[in-house]
């Protein structure tokens, strides 16, 4: 498996648990740590096509990534090349600009998605769909707020702290909770998307009809 953007590898032991092989690429060295057992399995680097691995993954995830690429059309064609013939492919991404706020602007997002428009980049990347969905549905109405609200105070954009520890381990639970009530009902709202597919099958090129 291969998480691109993985950071420190924070993920690593939760997609450890779907095999046993799991690496990492992260452009920025300041935010991966010197434990060299995590270390050694992520390359420091940028995400473009001077990336090669020496293998194709079974699953490759981009987490809270997209939206950072002024090229994300072009970082999701690459990170297609690197499946395998039978691999999937999984994303999160921030939804509805309609929610934009200081937050986005701290981390530096381009944008935020709609299906839409996540349906046109997996199009023009070549990326086939098997599920696509929004999640956090109880923070969309609190990140509305904090829209609306920003919209009229203007503030200067100022770094979120992490809650505090029982804080964040109840809206952990809120989210799970959320997610065991409205996982069937694939919801219209939420403040993240996640797409899970597949690298879509290249059209014969010797095919006279041109595929039509």
């Amino acid at each position: 498996m291969l998480d691109i953007g993985c950071g420190d590898g924070l993920f690593f032991d939760q997609l450890a648990a779907f095999g046993n092989s799991v690496q990492g690429i992260e452009p920025a060295a300041d935010l991966v740590s010197e434990d060299p057992a995590r270390r050694s399995r992520i390359h420091i680097g940028p995400f473009d096509e001077s990336y090669r691995p020496d293998r194709s993954f079974q699953l490759v995830v981009m987490l809270d990534v997209l939206e950072h690429l002024d090229d994300p059309v072009g970082a999701l064609r690459h990170a297609l090349s690197l499946l395998e013939p039978s691999g999937v492919f999984l994303a999160t991404v921030p939804a509805f600009e309609s929610l934009w706020t200081t937050h986005d602007d701290i981390n530096e997002h381009r944008v935020r998605y709609t299906k839409r428009a996540f349906r046109r980049l997996a199009g023009a990347a070549g990326l086939q769909l098997d599920r696509l969905e929004y999640f956090f549905h109880w923070t969309y109405p609190v990140k509305r707020a904090q829209h609306l609200l920003e919209s009229l105070t203007r503030p200067s954009p100022t770094p979120i702290h992490v809650p505090w520890a029982p804080l964040n381990s109840g809206l952990r639970m809120l989210s799970r909770l959320e997610r065991s009530v409205t996982a069937r009902w694939n919801l219209p709202f939420g403040s993240s998307l996640l797409a899970v597919g597949h690298r879509a099958p290249v059209a014969d090129a010797a095919d006279p009809s041109g595929g039509a």
